[in-house]
């Protein structure tokens, strides 16, 4: 079973959600919990700068949390070889209960499948007497298959050319029915063994576990004819001989079904249900076989498990959540709309940032985190808080940063001004970019509203790219049922927003800030703070809009 539990901020994520995603982590590991921290989306500018100072590198890019094959107990199961004869391969499959088996080559790598059926049915077809020929048996193979002890091996005739047959008749009448590099099965009786090497044979098998006589021995060596010894009776014997041949003779070698570790549980349902076979292999990202799974193993309950870090409502959280087992959930903004089948650890502060949330866990724990991760940990109280100019700053932030500054040995007020210049730099990104880097989306009064921030010391940097913003707010509007955006351009220095509001209730904005729209835009003095200046005020004017 899959026990990784991921950390996971929100979509466009942040500083916080980026830096507190990775911080938890630490946390969670040092207490024994396998954590992963994954992320949502590109990084910024900002956080980009962040973790290049700390010397930390981003999380894994993920999609969705639906369950995949590799949160299944799927079966392991050891493959065979392609040279691997019939009779291994039938051991193998009763040894192990199991219907099919993986064939793969020398690198390991899935190149057919060997099933009951594919030997049994094989088996019960009257095999064609050049089938050792055919199908490339080698003497290893005929060797285990017969329990055969070794007296002479021809190093010239290493491939058997000729037909398997028994040498039931008069010596006179062998030379009839052989022919040159034929494979012959016989008795103790030397002329006949006498008549089967000048006849060209290339192996001899004596069955009944006789002895070979030196003679006999000298002479299989001047004609190169291998000798072979098995305890079988001779009907025994042959009737085993087919058994040799190897499984890549009979395997199913085209058209393969096969799943990899990160499908999807709903996609491969659907083509179990198309194909109803007993089992299918599971192979990874290099196509190595490392297991094999069934029908019954979809049942599982087992699903990822995840903790969410600085969000708590589902417009924000990964895709396939529904799909997930969520853990915990620590966050400092509204409590939101997700909802979970048990009780949890939630933790909700009225603070001005996650990580100090975060930065408490280690502490309350008695547990110092590592250098990067206490420098994490301040970028995103410094970032959240804009340096404590936002009015969601707290005393509780401002001991905390001071605590980990000391760890990480930075000057708080040195790195926010190197940290925000870095990221209010709106060279090289797109409208896109810029819009998405810092976007959230909520759902007040049933109305989709988004709200995008950029902080910047340097407001006119943004005037060159202002058109197309507008333009491609306006476009999402529509293509995305936007009842409203709004863009806020944080003046860092001067401590204020301009507004730019889009979309059916964009009037909504003079009506929340007292301030009139000018061509589609508004500057409010002091307001920071998405979470606790722009959304409270939004929510009480769209919930009173229809009354």
């Amino acid at each position: 079973m899959n026990n990784k539990v991921y950390i996971i901020g929100h979509k466009n994520p942040d500083t916080d959600s980026i830096c507190s995603s990775i911080s938890y982590a630490e946390f969670k590991n040092k207490i024994g919990v396998d954590a992963i921290p994954v992320r949502l989306g590109e990084l910024s500018k900002e956080t980009q700068f962040a973790l290049d100072y700390f010397g930390v590198k981003p999380q894994k890019l993920i999609e969705t949390v639906k369950t995949q094959i590799s949160d299944l107990d799927f079966d392991s199961i050891n493959p065979i070889s392609p040279q691997t004869s019939l009779k291994t391969a039938w051991a193998i499959i009763r040894k192990n209960s199991v219907k099919t088996l993986p064939v793969v080559d020398d690198d390991d790598k899935l190149v057919g499948i060997a099933s009951q059926s594919n030997i049994t049915s094989s088996y019960m077809d009257i095999w064609d007497s050049n089938v050792i020929q055919k199908s490339g048996t080698t003497l290893d193979n005929i060797l285990d298959t017969l329990a055969a002890k070794c007296v002479y091996s021809s190093k010239e005739n290493r491939e058997f050319k000729g037909k398997v047959i028994v040498a039931a008749m008069q010596p006179e009448s062998i030379t009839e029915v052989i022919e040159e590099g034929d494979i012959v099965l016989c008795g103790d009786r030397a002329d006949a063994q006498n008549v089967i090497l000048d006849s060209g044979a290339s192996l001899m098998i004596l069955t009944g576990n006789h002895e070979v006589s030196d003679e006999i021995i000298d002479k299989a060596k001047k004609l190169n004819c291998t000798v072979i010894v098995s305890p079988y009776d001779t009907f025994t014997a042959a009737r085993l001989i087919p058994q040799s041949i190897p499984i890549s003779y009979v395997m199913k070698k085209d058209n393969i079904i096969s799943f990899k570790t990160y499908d999807f549980i709903d996609d491969v349902r659907e083509v179990m249900l198309d194909t109803r076979y007993r089992s299918y292999p599971v192979v990874n990202e290099e196509n190595k076989i490392i297991g094999s799974i069934s029908r019954y193993h979809l049942i599982s309950k087992n699903k990822k498990k995840v903790i969410l870090v600085d969000h708590n409502e589902k417009s924000q959280a990964v895709n396939g959540l529904e799909d997930a087992e969520i853990l915990e959930v620590l966050d400092h903004h509204r409590v939101g709309d997700i909802k979970t089948d048990s009780p949890i650890y939630f933790r909700n502060e009225p603070v001005g940032c996650t990580a100090t949330i975060i930065g408490s866990r280690f502490f309350e724990n008695g547990i110092t985190p590592s250098k990067k991760t206490a420098g994490l940990l301040c970028a995103a109280i410094i970032s959240d808080t804009l340096l404590f100019k936002s009015p969601t700053s707290t005393e509780t932030d401002k001991m905390m940063l001071n605590r980990l500054a000391s760890i990480a040995d930075i000057n708080p007020e040195q790195f926010a001004n190197d940290m925000f210049k870095a990221g209010s730099s709106l060279d090289g990104k797109t409208p896109e970019e810029i819009l998405k880097q810092d976007f959230k989306v909520f759902n007040i009064n049933e109305i989709k509203v988004g709200v995008s921030q950029i902080s910047t010391m340097n407001p006119e940097s943004f005037n060159p790219v202002r058109e197309d913003i507008v333009n491609l707010m306006e476009s999402m509007c529509k293509s995305d049922g936007f009842g409203l955006m709004v863009f806020m351009v944080t003046n860092i220095l001067k401590s204020g927003s301009e507004l730019i509001s889009i979309g059916k209730y964009k009037d909504v904005i003079s009506q929340a800030f007292d301030v009139k729209l000018a061509d589609n835009s508004a500057y409010v003095p002091g307001v920071l703070s998405r979470k606790k200046q722009i959304i409270p005020p939004l929510t009480s004017a769209l919930i009173n809009i229809n009354k």
